[in-house]
């Protein structure tokens, strides 16, 4: 199978092109908005509507009656639908029930994808871990559940009134009672370390129980070099390893010379560590200066996913998030020698990932891997456009640099922000405005008032359609923006949908600064300074 970035909903997505037990690994953290206000979730749903479009950085779920019955029409578990019903009576109309309503048919798919020696870590936190846990009891059996995994996030966090929560919940199940394990270890702790003591070749040691439980058993109970084990217990190896393991100084001794029951000489340096526990506390969050640092607000970190992937898959097989975010399951999985399958349903999380998988591997769209979704000529530009307008927006606004305007409603003509520092350092901006529709030369000059309205240095208008040579007039009589340098820069530019997939790219300052020293500033600088990461 091809490694592919899907672009849209993940329920349709898994329907149409994810085939049966093709999967080995499925990680997902569905997005849930646990900094609000806990009560907000158990809060009425005012109005029966359709469940609210999924919008780039934001987890907003609405009760929808549709999707609730929707789950009635799939004969595939049946259990399931008696549970939904129940929590339905219990959380009625929701934001709480509008999720796990979400989440149901999803994990469906995601279990019918799976392997017969697949595994599944779902990522949340503890606000609806309790009711994840029951559906995937339902979904896998509950014999499937092997852990709950608490990440510990961070060090500390203030609250008021209550306990700071510092941790987030890993549920991992597997889908038969035979599946890909790998044990993972992880450095000796201080206490650990204490049981070592040191020999006379300046190795470090600890000494292994030879002893096994005998309780009901006649094994290992006889005598070796004058030792013998006590009647509960017995040797827990042959004769034939433990005269060899003598042979080699590896048997401790008490003081008359006899072997010790806890007498199994393990060196240190040939430790692989202790084996890894459900409570892992030595993953750190991404930092606010991390170079791994991307932006997105629910990025987790690679060594957790690296850790994930490496104990419940193999390489070259296959790792699937279908809430891939900013992609770091995939980028781990590419890391790791694995195959990916990675699905979001905002284009700005597809263009985060293509531009991550190229910058961290030189991989390229179409070239190393498949892409499924995101337009790549004008056509495909005009049908994402067709199907929603405002992902059309967003993902125009994006595909010069800038920041999306996240709500359409209330924008007074701007629909999105490009920020950059001139020669002298100093932070500009350009506002953006994108039209998928009919154009004619007062857009703009309506939008040439937006920008000295908003006391803009420059605007950038993205149509779909040819632009008039009436616009292009218009787009004159605005003038120049001045760079310190003294270049003149049209102050409002005109860029169809296919020039910019040709590479023809808005023309300003991009991110010289000469108090960097003349370095590029990244984005992700540029927003700390602007407040807005």
């Amino acid at each position: 199978m091809k490694n592919t970035l899907y672009y849209g909903d993940n329920l349709d997505i898994m329907r149409e092109h994810i085939t049966d037990e093709s999967v080995d690994l499925v990680y997902l953290d569905p997005p849930f908005n646990s900094a609000r206000d806990y009560n907000v979730l158990f809060r009425q749903a005012k109005k029966d509507e359709n469940q609210a479009q999924i919008m780039a950085f934001t987890d907003t779920w609405q009760w929808s009656k549709q999707r609730y019955e929707e789950i009635f029409d799939d004969p595939r578990n049946t259990k399931l639908f008696d549970l939904m019903e129940s929590l339905y009576r219990i959380l009625g109309q929701s934001e709480m029930m509008a999720y796990l309503v979400m989440m149901a048919p999803r994990l469906l798919e995601l279990y019918r994808t799976l392997k017969p020696t697949g595994s599944l870590y779902l990522h949340c936190d503890p606000v609806a871990s309790h009711y994840l846990k029951v559906m995937l009891d339902v979904i896998f059996q509950p014999t499937r559940f092997r852990n709950e995994i608490t990440w510990k996030r961070t060090s500390s966090h203030n609250t008021a009134r209550r306990y700071g929560n510092v941790a987030d919940i890993l549920l991992y199940y597997t889908k038969s009672d035979e599946w890909t394990w790998n044990v993972l270890h992880t450095p000796y702790g201080i206490k650990q370390l204490s049981r070592y003591k040191q020999d006379e070749e300046g190795r470090w040691y600890r000494g292994d129980d030879l002893s096994a439980d005998r309780m009901n058993s006649d094994s290992g109970k006889f005598e070796w070099r004058g030792t013998m084990p006590p009647p509960n217990r017995g040797w827990g190896y042959t004769v034939e390893q433990l005269e060899q393991w003598w042979d080699e100084g590896r048997i401790l001794l008490r003081k008359d010379g006899t072997p010790r029951m806890d007498g199994l000489k393990v060196y240190l340096e040939d430790s692989p560590g202790q084996p890894l526990q459900n409570v892992w506390t030595d993953i750190q969050r991404i930092g606010n200066t991390s170079a791994e640092r991307m932006g997105y607000p629910t990025q987790k970190p690679l060594a957790l996913l690296e850790r994930i992937i490496s104990a419940s898959s193999n390489p070259g097989e296959i790792v699937f998030d279908p809430f891939c975010g900013c992609g770091t399951a995939v980028v781990a999985a590419e890391k790791l020698g694995r195959q990916w399958i990675g699905i979001d349903v905002t284009f700005i999380a597809i263009d985060l990932m293509i531009e991550r998988l190229n910058k961290s591997f030189g991989l390229k769209r179409e070239r190393d891997y498949g892409i499924f979704g995101i337009p790549y000529d004008a056509n495909s530009a005009g049908k994402l456009f067709n199907q929603s307008p405002k992902e059309f927006e967003m993902w125009a606004v994006h595909k010069v640099g800038g920041i999306p305007q996240p709500n359409k409603s209330g924008d007074k003509g701007v629909d999105g922000k490009v920020y950059f520092h001139d020669l002298s350092g100093k932070l500009q901006w350009a506002v953006c405005q994108v039209k998928g529709g009919h154009l004619t030369p007062s857009v703009i000059r309506d939008f040439g008032h937006v920008i000295q309205r908003d006391k803009a240095a420059m605007g950038f208008f993205i149509c779909l359609e040819t632009p008039t040579k009436g616009m292009y007039s218009e787009a004159d009589e605005l003038g120049f923006f001045e760079a310190p340098s003294g270049r003149k820069i049209p102050k409002l530019q005109i860029r169809t949908i296919k020039e910019l997939l040709e590479s023809k790219e808005f023309d300003y300052p991009k991110g010289y600064s000469l108090k960097s020293g003349g370095k590029r500033l990244t984005r992700a600088q540029d927003e700390r300074e602007l407040g807005l990461e």
